[in-house]
C-alpha cells in the first residue's frame, strides 16, 4: 500500500528544504546509529541525567516520515493530546519539528511540527475531586481572567453567572461575548468518573492568593472507562468487623441492621441491585495462634444479594474466645482484605462499614499484616472507587487503655474527604453503655444504609437526588450528621455514575488557566495533585527507597554514624557517572541523588528527601523510627499500585514498563 503524500499550503521552496533538512538529518543518524537504531533513547531533559523530553499533540498534529527526497504522511490525525518522546529536534525554516516515539525503548516513529505540540516535561497532572458540594472546575483563556475573578468581591455569584452562560453558548441560546473569559467548564450536569482515564498536565504553577494556587494546564481525555449505555447502578456494602473480645453485642446489632435493610431493598423491588460483603478480622495469628484467623471474607459480593447466604454468614460470626496481644486490632489488615479479596466489578457506588472498639495496629507493630499505615489504606481506598465509614465505638475499656484519641486521628485519616463540609466520614459512638452504644450504633448503619438504597432507587426511577443544604449548621446529632454526610456522598456518587454511563469526558483544551480551589468555596479542592509515573519508574523510586530504608535500619540498630556515607556509596555504584558523587557538607538526600530525579522539582516540601546527615543523627530513636515506618508504607503501597493491574494505562507503547499511573502526591517520597 502506498502512502499518501503530504498536500502543502506552503511555497515548494519551503518545503524543499524542510524534506532536504530532515533527509540530510536522517541520513547523519543513519550513519552514526546504524545498527543501533533500535537502541536510541529520547533526548534527556536538559540538566537531567535519567528523565525523557515530552510533548503533547495539539489537534491538527500529523505524523510524517522522509523517504527519499519525499516527505510522507504516516498519519494525517493524530489523536489530539498524544503524549511523546521526543528523540531529536530540528529547525526547518524557523518552525521547530520533533522526532517522536510513544515509547521511551522502542525508539522513534515519525516526525511532527513543534508548533502543533506542547513541551510537557514535568508528569504533574490533575484529577477532578468529588462532587459532593463543589462547583464545577472553569477553565480560563488567560491568567489575567482567572484573576479578576478570583479577586471579584462576589465569586460565587459570578461563576454560577459564568456556568450559566457557557451552557447558554453550548446550547446555542446565545452568542458568546467577545470578552468572555472561558474556553472550557467540568460538565455541570454530571461528573468525570473517577474511573476514567484523563489527563490534566500542569505547565505552570503560580500562588497569587494565600493557600490558592493557579495552574496552566491542558485537558486530555483518550476516553477510557465508560460504562454501557443500558448499564445500572448497584451498590456495594460491606461490613469489617472487628471479631475480637467484646464486640458480641455489635455483631448481633448489625444482623438486625442488615435484616431491616433487606426489607428495604426487597420492598422497594431492588434486591439485585444492592449487595453486601462480610469481613471479620481479629489480630495476628502468629502472635495468637487460638485466634484462628486474622482476617478472612466470610461472605462476597457475589452472594451478598442473596439474603438467606449472607444472613447465615452473619449468623457464623462469633466473637474471638481469646484477647490479642495489644488493645489495637489489625483493622487495615481488614481492611486491606475487603478491598484486595472482595469482588467490587459489578458495583458502581462502593461503601465500607468499618465497625471497631479499639484503633488499628500500625506498621511499627511487627504482627502488623499490612505494613501499612491510615493514609496508605485510604489511597488504596480511593484508587478502588470506595468510600468507608469508621465507626468507632468508643466503650469504657477503650476509655481505660487511652486508645480513644489514638484511634479517632487514625480513622479520621483513613476516612478524611476533600470537601471540608464533609471533613471526614469518622463516627464516634458513645458506648459507655453497652445498650446505648448498640442503639446508636445501629442507627448510623440503618441511616446510612437507607441513604445507599435510596441512590439506587432514585437512579433508576430517573430522578434525580438533591444535594443538601451545604451551608446548613451541622447536627451534633451523631446519627444525623451521619445520615448527612451520606446523603452529599449519594449525591456525587450519582453524578459520577451518570457520567461514566454517558461518556461524560474531560474538557479538552490545548492551554487553559484553573484554579486548584473552588472559587465560590475557597476552602474545598476542585483538584488532586498525582504524578504520571511509568512502571520503570515506580519500580525504580520503590528500589532506591529500599535502599534508604535498609541503611536507616541499619544504622539505628548498629548506632553507626555512616548512614549518608552508605547511601552515598551506594548512589555511586548504581550511577553511570559515579564521578559526580562527592561528600559536601550538609548535603540531604535529594542532594545525593540516591532519589530519583523526577521528584527534585515536584512543588512540595519532602521530609524525606530535604533530610540531611545532620537532621538525622539529631532525631530521637523514636522519630528516626517514625522515619523508618513512613518509608515501609511507602513501599508497601507502591507494591499495591504495581500489581492493581486495572488503574495502569498504556498510549499504544508495546512495553509493558511504559504503561503509567496517576500516583498522588501524597505518596511522594
Amino acid at each position: 500500500m502506498k502512502i499518501k503524500k503530504v498536500m502543502f499550503s506552503k511555497t515548494a521552496g519551503v518545503i524543499s528544504i524542510l524534506v532536504v533538512c530532515l533527509f540530510c538529518l536522517m541520513l547523519y543518524r543513519a550513519g552514526a546509529l546504524s545498527a543501533q537504531a533500535q537502541l536510541r533513547n529520547p533526548l534527556l531533559i536538559p540538566g537531567k541525567r535519567t528523565l525523557y523530553q515530552k510533548v503533547i499533540t495539539h489537534p491538527g498534529a500529523k505524523l510524517f516520515a522522509i523517504d527519499g527526497d519525499t516527505l510522507q504522511v504516516l498519519e494525517g490525525w493524530i489523536k489530539p493530546f498524544t503524549v511523546y518522546y521526543v528523540y531529536e529536534r530540528a529547525s526547518v525554516a524557523d518552525e521547530p519539528w520533533l522526532e517522536v516515539g510513544l515509547s521511551s525503548t522502542e525508539g522513534p516513529m515519525g516526525w511532527v511540527n513543534g508548533t502543533k505540540t506542547s513541551d510537557w516535561n514535568q508528569a504533574l497532572t490533575l484529577v477532578f475531586t468529588d462532587r459532593t458540594g463543589r462547583r464545577p472546575a472553569l477553565f480560563f483563556k488567560n491568567l489575567s481572567s482567572l484573576q479578576n475573578l478570583a479577586g471579584s468581591p462576589t465569586p460565587r455569584a459570578k461563576t454560577s453567572q459564568l456556568v450559566s452562560q457557557f451552557s447558554a453558548i453550548l446550547s446555542g441560546e446565545m452568542s458568546p461575548p467577545e470578552d468572555f473569559p472561558l474556553v472550557a467548564i467540568e460538565p455541570p450536569g454530571e461528573a468525570v468518573s473517577g474511573k476514567r482515564f484523563y489527563l490534566i498536565p500542569i505547565f505552570n504553577s503560580l500562588e497569587l492568593f494565600e493557600g490558592v494556587k493557579f495552574l496552566e494546564v491542558a485537558s486530555i481525555d483518550p476516553g477510557s472507562g465508560q460504562l454501557p449505555a443500558d448499564a445500572e447502578l448497584k451498590t456495594a456494602i460491606v461490613f469489617v468487623i472487628d471479631t475480637t473480645v467484646s464486640m458480641k453485642p455489635y455483631i448481633e446489632r448489625t444482623r438486625e441492621a442488615v435484616r431491616n435493610i433487606y426489607d428495604a431493598v426487597e420492598a422497594a423491588g431492588m434486591s439485585d441491585k444492592v449487595a453486601f460483603g462480610l469481613v471479620a478480622y481479629r489480630s495476628s495469628t502468629r502472635k495468637t495462634p487460638a485466634l484462628i484467623y486474622e482476617a478472612r471474607v466470610l461472605s462476597d459480593l457475589r452472594d451478598g444479594h442473596e439474603r438467606k447466604q449472607f444472613e447465615n454468614a452473619l449468623a457464623r460470626t462469633q466473637e474471638a474466645e481469646v484477647s490479642t496481644h495489644s488493645f489495637n486490632e489489625d483493622a487495615f489488615g481488614g481492611l486491606k482484605t475487603a478491598l484486595d479479596k472482595i469482588y467490587w466489578a459489578p458495583y458502581q457506588s462502593r461503601l465500607i462499614f468499618l465497625i471497631t472498639d479499639a484503633g488499628a495496629i500500625r506498621n511499627d507493630d511487627p504482627y502488623s499484616s499490612t505494613g501499612m499505615n491510615a493514609s496508605e489504606i485510604a489511597d488504596l481506598a480511593a484508587a478502588k472507587g470506595v468510600k468507608i465509614f469508621a465507626l468507632h465505638l468508643k466503650t469504657s475499656a477503650g476509655k481505660q487503655h487511652g486508645n480513644h484519641d489514638y484511634a479517632e486521628i487514625q480513622y479520621r485519616v483513613l476516612t478524611g474527604q476533600s470537601d471540608p463540609n464533609i471533613g471526614d466520614l469518622y463516627v464516634p459512638i458513645s458506648a459507655d453503655r453497652v445498650a446505648a452504644g448498640v442503639q446508636g450504633f445501629g442507627g448510623v448503619i440503618e441511616g446510612v444504609g437507607a441513604k445507599m438504597v435510596e441512590l439506587v432507587r432514585a437512579t433508576g426511577a430517573g430522578e434525580r437526588l438533591v444535594l443538601p443544604d451545604t451551608y446548613a449548621p451541622h447536627s451534633k446529632d451523631t446519627v444525623q450528621e451521619a445520615v448527612r454526610k451520606a446523603a452529599i456522598l449519594g449525591y456525587a456518587m450519582q453524578l459520577e455514575f451518570l457520567g461514566a454511563r454517558s461518556g461524560i469526558k474531560s474538557p479538552e483544551v490545548i492551554k487553559a488557566w484553573v484554579s486548584d480551589m473552588d472559587l465560590a468555596r475557597p476552602d474545598t479542592a476542585t483538584f488532586n495533585v498525582t504524578v504520571l509515573l511509568t512502571k520503570n519508574q515506580l519500580s525504580d523510586l520503590s528500589w532506591r527507597l529500599e535502599v534508604v530504608l535498609d541503611e536507616a535500619q541499619r544504622t539505628k540498630r548498629t548506632g553507626a554514624k555512616d548512614f549518608f556515607n552508605r547511601i552515598l556509596s551506594v548512589a555511586a555504584q548504581t550511577s553511570r557517572d559515579p564521578d559526580r558523587f562527592s561528600r559536601k557538607p550538609n548535603q540531604n538526600l535529594g542532594e545525593l541523588g540516591i532519589l530519583a530525579e523526577f521528584l527534585d522539582d515536584l512543588p512540595y516540601r519532602s521530609n524525606i528527601m530535604r533530610l540531611t546527615e545532620e537532621d538525622w543523627y539529631r532525631l530521637s530513636l523514636g522519630e528516626q523510627q517514625a522515619f523508618i515506618n513512613n518509608l515501609k508504607s511507602k513501599i508497601k503501597s507502591y507494591a499495591q499500585i504495581h500489581d492493581d493491574v486495572a488503574n495502569w494505562t498504556n498510549f499504544g507503547a508495546k512495553e509493558p514498563g511504559d504503561a503509567v499511573f496517576r500516583v498522588p502526591l501524597s505518596l511522594m517520597p
